[in-house]
């Protein structure tokens, strides 16, 4: 990008913050001031590739990053994902820190349902991001404060929906191969489908566009040996997944039980949130002791936590079941995913199930 066009960028988000109130303001000048910082020392990738200089590991993640870009974006018809082309990941940063970004989730003591913030195009959200790693603490300390469940973790990659070209960041390469090509792709497939104020929807459409180009990727380019490591961490993800999501129906219903005090509540909480903790044990055993979720727990699960994890789960297996129906037409999924995107909240998930008799879901026509 040119330098006006960083500039366009950061003012975009400073004009957002005028539009509320001081803290808002705040807020959203450290956004823009990270995101510009991002992109002015964002190289590009052809460069990072050519200099001499890269250790050699960072340029086989480059590379390796940069394939699957291409691929994500390559018509259908060319053996590609077919997703929209928004200029992302074509530069590199290095980042210099753990993480690019530190999100702040919170939720009430007796609830699962997280706290959203408000803001100009995102909409409602469920969490808030920091460029700062002491700011986003500051933040959780005056939720906690507030008598709120806080949870602050790390965050290796984002997606700005297209209007800005985001960089490929170092953080993103300190993971397995497989990881970094499921993260390229998730981000990749937010702007195509993005509803303000759904995180739930929005998550679920990235995750499952993720598993779809995952397993195409594979099928294609796979080594006997990246899809060993893909369905290892993938199978080990699902067990944690269900782990938290089983805990967090559980508390869900205790929560909303008739007739128990706000002490028993509290009081059985604590016992399941307990429990929760010695089922990760036991499941670490069956793992031969992988400690990968080990810093999950030991910032303290509790309502934030689990919130956070259900953001990105709960409808994954309603949006593949519309990709199922367009025969795994990646172009008409989009199309029929962003039909339900358009429905009010209470009938998405309906409309992706295809209870709805206003969605019809034309099979693709053969290529020719």
């Amino acid at each position: 990008m040119t330098r006006r066009g960083w500039v366009a960028g950061a003012l975009m988000a400073l004009g957002a913050a005028l539009l509320s109130g001081c803290a808002d303001v705040r807020y959203l000048t450290q956004a823009a001031a990270g995101q510009l910082d991002l992109l002015r020392r964002a190289r590009p990738v052809a460069a990072v590739l050519a200099d001499p200089a890269t250790p050699e590991p960072v340029r086989r993640k480059v590379q390796l990053a940069a394939d699957v870009r291409a691929f994500a974006v390559a018509p259908e018809a060319q053996g590609g994902l077919g997703l929209p082309d928004h200029g992302a990941f074509l530069n590199f940063v290095d980042v210099g820190r753990p993480f690019v970004v530190w999100n702040v989730f919170s939720a009430p003591e007796l609830s699962v349902q997280l706290d959203t913030s408000c803001f100009p195009v995102a909409g409602c959200v469920g969490y808030r991001g920091y460029f700062s790693e002491g700011a986003a603490q500051a933040y959780a300390q005056e939720r906690r404060a507030a008598g709120r469940d806080v949870s602050v973790g790390g965050v290796s990659a984002y997606s700005t929906l297209g209007y800005l070209k985001d960089p490929l960041l170092s953080t993103m390469l300190n993971y397995p191969d497989s990881t970094l090509i499921r993260t390229v792709i998730h981000e990749l497939a937010h702007p195509s489908l993005y509803v303000p104020g759904d995180t739930v929807f929005n998550e679920s459409y990235a995750t499952a566009v993720e598993e779809e180009g995952v397993r195409r990727w594979l099928d294609a380019r796979g080594t006997s040996a990246l899809r060993d490591e893909d369905r290892t961490l993938q199978a080990r993800q699902a067990a944690f997944e269900t782990l938290l999501l089983d805990t967090r129906a559980q508390l869900d219903a205790l929560y909303a039980a008739p007739d128990l005090t706000d002490d028993l509540r509290r009081a059985r909480k604590a016992a399941l949130l307990t429990a929760l903790n010695q089922r990760y044990a036991a499941l670490k055993l069956t793992w031969g002791g992988y400690s990968g979720y080990d810093g999950f727990f030991q910032r303290g699960v509790n309502n934030a936590s689990l919130g956070a994890v259900a953001a990105y789960a709960t409808l994954v297996p309603d949006f593949q079941a519309l990709l199922a129906r367009t025969g795994g037409h990646l172009p008409t999924f989009i199309e029929q995913a962003r039909t339900c995107g358009a429905r009010p909240q209470p009938q998405r998930a309906a409309c992706l199930r295809g209870s709805s008799n206003e969605l019809h879901v034309p099979l693709p026509r053969p290529q020719t």
